[in-house]
């Protein structure tokens, strides 16, 4: 059952758009701003008390659900694959019909990277890296914590991955208090990472590609 869910809901992540609003990853971030503005603190044991307490609820609560349909809803709302896909997609669009503009405009519904200084080689190299380095946080990561520990599996990567995204920075306000989300991040990623690394090499030579570094 849970194989079976999670097949469907990877084919339900490219048949059925996210919602504007209300998305349950986009509720789930709202309720980590609310943790983190109320335990705060310069410090790296703040961070932890926040991590803990964002993520060991999360999975909890995945423990205890069960089922092939609640794994492919879950599988559902934590992909990002077909996302990626549409946003890049867009971008390739705009660069191929010549529309420079369009496609810095695009950018940053994909990639943080600044556009305003990019030419077309440039856009098209952020898009590729883009899509390269996420479809390891938006894809394989779930699909493999999935296969491992079901709902709770899923949730629990999405919320440290949504985590890492919030407060995993090295600025002045997050490099001590986020530095355990950000850890915890990089200990959940980096099976999928090397496995996404693997796949990467094997698809190369089918799609006629070429892999470096």
């Amino acid at each position: 059952m849970r194989s079976l869910g999670l097949v469907a809901g990877f084919l339900l992540d490219k048949a059925v758009p996210d919602p504007r609003r209300g998305h349950p990853v986009a509720l789930y971030g709202r309720a980590a701003g609310w943790w983190e503005r109320c335990v705060y603190g310069d410090s790296r044991a703040r961070g932890v008390l926040f991590a803990a307490g964002a993520v060991l609820p999360v999975v909890a609560a995945g423990s205890v659900v069960r089922g092939g349909a609640a794994t492919a809803a879950t599988t559902w709302a934590v992909l990002g694959g077909s996302m990626l896909c549409r946003e890049a997609e867009r971008i390739a669009g705009a660069l191929e019909e010549g529309d420079l503009a369009r496609a810095r405009e695009l950018l940053p519904n994909l990639c943080g990277r600044d556009p305003s200084g990019l030419d077309e080689a440039g856009v098209a190299r952020a898009v590729v890296e883009s899509v390269a380095e996420n479809t390891s946080d938006a894809v394989v990561g779930p699909l493999v914590w999935g296969a491992l520990g079901g709902v709770a599996g899923l949730a629990g990567f999405r919320a440290v991955n949504t985590l890492d995204a919030m407060v995993g920075h090295r600025d002045e306000r997050y490099e001590r208090f986020g530095s355990a989300s950000a850890r915890l991040d990089d200990l959940a990623g980096w099976g999928p990472a090397r496995l996404t690394a693997v796949l990467a090499v094997l698809v190369a030579p089918v799609v006629g590609g070429d892999v470096r570094g």
